[in-house]
């Protein structure tokens, strides 16, 4: 139990588990709502049916003592009329003599008496008189008060101490007269301690009655409500395991009910979901090794093709002018046929999943300088200037063929879209990540542009012209080459301000990077900061 101690020195984590299973549990919540209204219901029966017996038992004893409160005050009073006598002493015990029979004389309820002098004088031949344990502090003020104004017999309900305990009464009260001639208050005290009692047993036993109902309810509200959370709770598992690819997974089923058509329904889907997941596994399957069987026959007719073509395009001095335009486009053609079929033949092996990572520790500067020295002379025929922005060496575990790959991509789609402004390229390094940023400053694209700018085959706008060739998945490619190294490739643009594409990798393949080192886009270099190409 040391455990349940611990808990209850921290009540947050208390609050925090109960909340947890609150929110979890269905049949914590249907159980927990059905014993709290049970039990709202039984306190509301429990207190009307306590008024009602509480009304029932106070006025039955109001009316047995009442007919015996009045009888017994006439005869007293008629008593003290009758006597004669003149010395004090023989009244006083005239006087004891009645009031002690009719002490305790009540047939069910026990009952007292208290004589005061009204008003209260210093000289009266008989003082003030009550029943032993009581003094004439106990009459209730507004029946002495009563009794003083008018001849009749009135009555209230009171409280007194018996026995150093508080017990309920009802006390009747009437005007008398002894010798010779003095009135006095006579009062009856009846002690209902009785009827108290009986009260108390009743609302002992509706108390245990409803603790045991209330308990009962809870039982019976948690086997039925566990009838129904416990194959939901199954469908629920089923369709987890289901969603986390066991494919094979499927519900018992029992009986005709309602939750038996749910598990039968349930089978049916898992089955039709299986058949369906399999058949499209297949015909991908299917799609990749034709993918790579057609770019691998392909290969060698193109080679030849790609010779002939280099032959013709060398040759293209001797030739008329439109014979020499054919030689030069068949050329270029027959490239941008061999680019499109290497990345095909890159993108069957990352599908088949047989890419592999040739990766040790590289300063990314030397890879940076060797992309921007490829892409110069095509910058420079259209007019943009390539701004590079670093903080100095970055070491990061990688492949440096794949990882030139993508930053390579990255610059000559800047160059194709910079409509002739400069391109910046950033980068920066902190303790978990390293990031380059290649920021243009052209037509830009549209956040949903951003979204599908790395889908295979799209283009942000089909008609427009390509100067540098492309086959439509190099995006594709570069983010496949940066999923193998546990980076992240991100893009931003806004229409007119240009496009920003930032590649981030984890200082060691596959480990967690908390932030990336660059924002996207990047910041407006600091002046310190060294722009040109480095070399």
């Amino acid at each position: 139990m040391a455990w349940a101690r611990r808990l209850l020195r921290r009540p947050r984590i208390v609050w925090r588990l109960a909340g947890m299973a609150w929110k979890r549990s269905l049949q914590l919540r249907v159980v927990a709502v059905t014993a709290t209204l049970s039990a709202l219901a039984l306190g509301a029966t429990g207190l009307f049916l306590s008024q009602q017996i509480a009304t029932g038992l106070f006025d039955e004893r109001f009316r047995q003592v009442e007919t015996e409160a009045v009888s017994g005050l006439n005869n007293v009073k008629a008593t003290f009329d009758s006597l004669e006598a003149t010395d004090p002493d023989q009244v006083k015990t005239d006087v004891t003599d009645t009031l002690q029979s009719v002490e305790g004389d009540g047939v069910n309820v026990q009952r007292l008496f208290v004589l005061d002098p009204l008003p209260a004088d210093d000289n009266p031949y008989v003082s003030a008189i009550a029943s032993p344990g009581l003094t004439t502090s106990v009459v209730p003020v507004e029946l002495d008060q009563a009794v003083r104004e008018g001849p009749g017999v009135y009555w209230e309900s009171m409280s007194y101490v018996k026995d150093n305990v508080e017990v309920p009464g009802l006390a009747f009260g009437t005007r008398v007269s002894l010798p010779p001639g003095r009135d006095y208050g006579l009062y009856l005290i009846y002690d209902l301690s009785s009827v108290q009692e009986t009260l108390g047993f009743f609302h002992r036993t509706v108390g245990l009655a409803g603790a045991l109902l209330l308990a009962v309810i809870g039982v019976i509200a948690w086997y039925t409500t566990r009838l129904v959370v416990r194959p939901v709770s199954t469908a629920a598992a089923a369709s987890e395991r289901l969603a986390s690819g066991h494919l094979e997974q499927r519900m018992e089923v029992s009986g005709e009910d309602e939750l038996a058509r749910l598990g039968i329904s349930f089978n049916h889907m898992a089955g039709n979901l299986q058949d369906q997941i399999v058949q499209l596994a297949t015909l991908s399957q299917m799609q990749q090794r034709f993918v790579s069987d057609v770019s691998h026959e392909l290969r060698t007719p193109l080679t030849t093709v790609a010779m002939a073509a280099e032959v013709l395009h060398d040759a293209r001095g001797s030739f008329d002018p439109i014979n020499q335009r054919s030689a030069e486009l068949l050329y270029n053609e027959v490239e941008r046929f061999q680019s499109l079929l290497n990345d095909l033949l890159e993108i069957s092996r990352f599908d088949a999943g047989a890419a592999a990572l040739d990766a040790d520790d590289f300063d990314m500067m030397p890879v940076v300088n060797r992309v921007l020295d490829t892409a110069r002379p095509h910058s420079e025929q259209l007019g943009s200037e390539l701004r590079i922005h670093n903080e100095g060496t970055c070491i990061v575990e990688m492949d440096p063929r794949r990882i030139e790959r993508v930053i390579r991509n990255l610059v000559m789609n800047a160059v194709e879209h910079s409509e002739g402004l400069p391109i910046d390229v950033y980068i920066a390094g902190n303790d978990s990540a390293v990031s380059v940023a290649v920021r243009d400053h052209g037509v830009g694209m549209t956040k949903e542009q951003a979204q599908r700018v790395f889908d295979r085959f799209w283009r942000a706008d089909p008609a427009r012209a390509r100067t540098t060739g492309g086959s439509g998945l190099g995006l594709s490619i570069a983010t496949e080459d940066t999923r193998l190294h546990g980076g992240h490739l991100d893009a931003w643009g806004e229409v007119g301000k240009g496009a920003c594409f930032r590649l981030t990798l984890p200082r060691r393949v596959g480990a967690d990077i908390k932030d990336p080192p660059l924002a996207l886009p990047p910041d407006e270099p600091a002046p310190s900061t060294h722009e040109g190409v480095s070399t």
